[in-house]
């Protein structure tokens, strides 16, 4: 009888396809996505379900799935942002403990916008904005406070997130008017105690940039 022990053989450490999805990654499908809907690839129905998709899926083969029939990023056909905008910040970060803060008028959102209202309020107003990407992402905290996204009626708003004694509400996204070309805002966020609202406020449109890119790019 053997009785020397062997060292049990290493599980082998699973492919690529298997590992588990980062923020990073679902970033990238994201932007996919989103530039095929600006070039006309995918419908906006076909876009709002592989978005629902998107984060709903948990590993990095289910994302490439929902990717697997568009062009790779980078390509000569792939709009990296709109026209005529200047380079913007990647990210932002704002805050209000017991304070208020608020972000309006014409200015440039980044790709993420993290808000954080601890006893605070937060009033974040897309609807005069500069989009310099198809798709821009809004991650909200907010413990005992209130924080308000408002976006252009054109836009389409989608929502993910959930509230403890307290409310989290996206209004307006099954909405038909919504314009397949214009960006498209996430509004991903937990609440504590405090309330989270987005919603399109009336009267207020985007232009079409992902038609003036195109002209941009064919002249």
């Amino acid at each position: 009888m053997d009785l020397e022990k062997h060292p049990a053989a290493p599980a082998s450490a699973p492919g690529p396809a298997a590992l588990r999805a980062s923020d990073a990654d679902r970033d990238r499908i994201a932007q996919i996505l989103g530039d095929a809907l600006a070039e006309g690839r995918l419908t906006a129905e076909e876009h709002s379900e592989r978005l629902d998709t998107l984060y709903a899926v948990k590993t990095v083969g289910e994302l490439e799935q929902l990717v697997r029939d568009l062009p790779a990023p980078g390509g000569a056909h792939t709009p990296a942002a709109y026209a005529g905008a200047a380079a913007g910040p990647a990210a932002e970060t704002i805050v209000a403990v017991c304070s208020s803060s608020s972000r309006k008028g014409r200015w440039r959102p980044g790709a993420h916008t993290r808000a954080v209202s601890v006893m605070g309020d937060i009033t974040i107003d897309l609807t005069q904005a500069v989009f310099e990407q198809q798709v821009t992402e809004i991650n909200v905290t907010c413990v005992l406070g209130n924080v308000e996204v408002l976006v252009p009626e054109n836009v389409t708003l989608r929502g993910y997130g959930s509230g403890v004694l307290g409310n989290f509400e996206v209004r307006g996204e099954g909405r038909g008017e919504t314009d397949p070309q214009a960006p498209v805002v996430i509004v991903r966020g937990f609440s504590l105690l405090g309330n989270i609202e987005a919603r399109p406020k009336l009267g207020a449109r985007l232009v079409d940039l992902a038609r003036k890119l195109r002209k941009h790019l064919d002249g």
